[in-house]
């Protein structure tokens, strides 16, 4: 071994070798530079890397007889523009599987370049802030090159590499590169909102970097017994830490820690990790294997997405042939969260791109643009507009979920494209909307009898659910809902029926929602009469939940939002022996009218006339 700052690079290496780079914020510029600037002689060494913060020099055109970049996963502007230009290659792969091309020789190492922290009094080297694949590199390289960094963190897990592993030492202090979060935007923000609305207390998470992962933390300030078992750790889960959200207490695997592969953040965080003894430092074949992931229950997978088609399948690597980014542990956290007793895959991304002008929901993926993960992988997809359900959706259903949280200005457009291609049938006419009155997230939590419901418009994804709530009623709540007694709810019937263009007519609905598993146990809705002044109201609730208030609820919300669209009345008929019924709408305060029909009860509602605001 040698142990001076002035390393013999022509013994270390040759010409033609491949060489792997410390990751994340644990490249050793210091020791690569030096290898510049000491070059000589060697050409065409290859770098394997994955993610690297800070400049990624070896990736300029000056460079190109010395390195080629062949990268898993593409950071940087300089390695992107390498990329793009030709002058480097993007190998994709789960990063679970990356340390598995070394040690099978698929991509055999000559050597590894990396930092660490220096020796402990038993000769011990932290990886310190990234171990993810660095340690499968270590293990699989010919020769291990470290940059002994004081400011390295030492972590504990399986962090640790003896003196004796490492062929040679460089010593030179460096300061890891900080990722400070940007302010958040209100987009941004909503989604943050929606998706912490998926997380239950108890959950465990997994969160990347970026906006839309600090939006979801932040959101998460106010949930319990949070853990965490993520590739990443960001200054957001230190945050929580510190609140005591974060506390691991819940956790199924690896109980009582916080585990992960690599940090990046500031400079907090990086002194919050070191010398921790509740975080856990581990090689991504096991952090990001699928079943070690599936291990925890409550699993919460959030990541995220450059576009999603109608049927759910995520391009998240690329912007069209244009090689972007990489596969990451995107893949290996969906299935290792859909594996997971009630655990959540989750996509979230905004609805638009380029200013609003183009939309991320897509018909059909960009040309040249891949699929990362598989619309069978994804249970919800989140933008600023909501929460789309995709597991055990049909591709119609899919299609309805995911245009209604399309932004609306390409909604129309949305539906026409898979109109076309016979996605949804003729007669589905109009396409998702909100009920704005229902609130910033578009529905509302209710308590009933103990039991956790949600009241929420319609959607035209509904039309099966809706069928099968047709088809629970008995005859009698058939009879006392329709003054007859109707054998069928066809497909076109109740497409028409959940398909409502609710800025006019609304239908509400009460559901019972476990994840993806929801049933309607409630319906209500209104009809704009002629003179678009008044409205015509009708409920119907499943029979176990009868009696429990549901048709209240229901109407004193009816009632509301009548009130606030300016409505001036509103009016409804009953069977005269559905006293239940009618005991709710003259509790609300409607009145009986005349009526020449004896089985039938007219009732109405006057709404006060609103007021005109002020010029």
């Amino acid at each position: 071994m040698t142990g001076q700052n002035k390393l013999n690079w022509q013994q270390l290496l040759k010409s033609g070798d491949r060489i792997f780079l410390g990751s994340h914020a644990a490249a050793p510029t210091a020791l690569v530079n030096d290898l510049i600037n000491n070059a000589k002689q060697l050409n065409d060494i290859e770098i394997v890397q994955v993610a690297i913060l800070g400049d990624n020099n070896w990736a300029e055109p000056q460079h190109q007889q010395l390195f080629k970049v062949n990268a898993f996963y593409i950071s940087g502007y300089k390695v992107r523009q390498a990329v793009a230009e030709g002058r480097a290659d993007y190998t994709p792969c789960f990063m679970s599987g990356i340390p598995a091309l070394f040690s099978d020789g698929i991509l055999p190492l000559d050597a590894a370049l990396i930092m660490v922290s220096p020796a402990d009094e038993h000769g011990y080297h932290s990886l310190g802030v990234s171990v993810d694949v660095v340690s499968g590199a270590v293990k699989a390289a010919k020769k291990v090159i470290a940059q002994v960094n004081p400011a390295m963190p030492v972590t504990y897990g399986q962090a640790f590499i003896h003196r004796d592993q490492i062929d040679a030492f460089y010593y030179a202090e460096q300061a890891l590169p900080e990722v400070i979060p940007p302010p958040l935007d209100a987009v941004t923000e909503r989604i943050g909102q929606y998706v912490s609305l998926l997380v239950e207390d108890g959950a465990t998470i997994q969160v990347g970097v970026g906006k839309i992962s600090d939006a979801v933390l932040r959101y998460l300030s106010n949930h319990k017994d949070l853990g965490v078992h993520s590739e990443l750790i960001t200054d957001g889960i230190m945050d929580l830490i510190k609140k005591g959200v974060i506390n691991n207490r819940k956790k199924t695997f690896h109980q009582g820690k916080t585990v992960t592969s690599f940090c990046i953040g500031s400079k907090a965080l990086y002194d919050f990790v070191h010398a921790n003894p509740h975080f856990g430092f581990y090689p991504s074949e096991y952090i990001n294997s699928p079943t070690n992931i599936a291990r925890n229950d409550k699993m919460i997978a959030i990541n995220s997405a450059i576009e999603v088609d109608l049927t759910g399948q995520i391009v998240s690597d690329s912007i069209g042939r244009l090689f972007y980014s990489g596969i990451g542990g995107q893949v290996d956290f969906s299935r290792g969260a859909s594996m997971s007793n009630g655990g959540k895959p989750i996509i979230a991304l905004p609805s638009t791109a380029k200013n609003g002008t183009v939309s991320r929901i897509v018909p059909v993926i960009s040309e040249g643009a891949g699929v990362v993960t598989s619309r069978g992988h994804v249970h919800y997809v989140v933008t600023e507009f909501g929460v789309a359900s995709l597991r055990g959706k049909s591709i119609r259903e899919r299609s309805l979920e995911l245009i209604r949280v399309a932004h609306p200005k390409f909604r129309e457009q949305l539906l026409e494209q898979v109109r076309a291609h016979y996605w949804v049938p003729h007669f589905q006419l109009h396409t998702p909307m909100e009920v704005p009155e229902l609130g910033s997230v578009g529905f509302k939590k209710l308590d009933i009898d103990g039991e956790e419901f949600d009241l929420r418009p319609l959607n035209p994804s509904d039309e099966r659910r809706l069928q099968e709530f047709f088809y629970s009623h008995t005859k009698e709540t058939l009879q006392l809902r329709y003054s007859a007694i109707p054998t069928q709810m066809s497909r076109e019937k109740s497409c028409t029926l959940v398909g409502v263009d609710q800025s006019k007519d609304l239908a509400l609905c009460i559901v019972k929602q476990k994840g993806s598993a929801v049933q309607i146990q409630a319906v209500g809705r209104y009809y704009l009469l002629n003179n678009n002044t008044g409205c015509e109201v009708a409920f119907v609730t499943r029979e176990k939940h009868q009696g429990k208030g549901m048709a209240k609820l229901l109407l004193s919300e009816m009632i509301n939002i009548a009130q606030l669209r300016g409505l001036t009345s509103m009016s409804a008929f009953v069977r005269a022996e559905n006293r239940a019924m009618l005991s709710v709408f003259q509790k609300a305060g409607f009145s009986r009218l005349p009526s020449d029909d004896p089985t039938e009860v007219t009732l109405q509602l006057r709404l006060p006339i609103p007021k005109q605001k002020e010029l």
